[in-house]
């Protein structure tokens, strides 16, 4: 994981994790990264101190290295715990499920499930609203 500060054209400021320096470029290359405060884009990295390790026993942990970032992971952690006691879960069928709930073929609802990389770029060009389900194992 990389954490990067980031600012978006508002001039917010904010902080992201990201799984490597290029999963950022990726992710920012298709405008999938969005400012955490107004949802402005696009989102460049901001200048942030370096973090310096001395040795082994003078390493921060990873939790202590922002000051919320303890108090955000618990909030995800009860973000996808939510999700997956009040969602339907519509495995693979999820792509499917979400546009036809876009276009009102069913009744709206709340599904989680899994969608290849080709199904969620489509959703996301078709304007489809949708968000990723953080897997929050107790490692990461």
């Amino acid at each position: 994981m990389i954490q990067y500060s980031l600012q978006c054209s508002k001039g917010h400021r904010f902080d992201a994790l990201f799984k490597s320096a290029a999963a950022f470029d990726e992710q920012q290359a298709r405008g999938l990264v969005e400012c955490a405060v107004c949802g402005a884009s696009p989102v460049e990295k901001a200048l942030m101190a370096p973090a310096i390790a001395r040795s082994d026993s003078e390493r921060v942990p990873l939790s202590a290295a922002h000051p919320d970032f303890v108090r955000f992971r618990e909030m995800l952690r009860d973000y996808r715990k939510k999700v997956m006691t009040e969602a339907d879960y519509v495995g693979d069928r999820f792509a499917e499920e979400a546009r036809k709930m876009h276009f009102d073929e069913v009744e709206a609802r709340g599904i989680y499930g899994e969608a290849t990389r080709e199904e969620v770029v489509s959703l996301l060009e078709e304007g489809i609203d949708f968000l990723p389900l953080p897997d929050m194992g107790e490692d990461n």
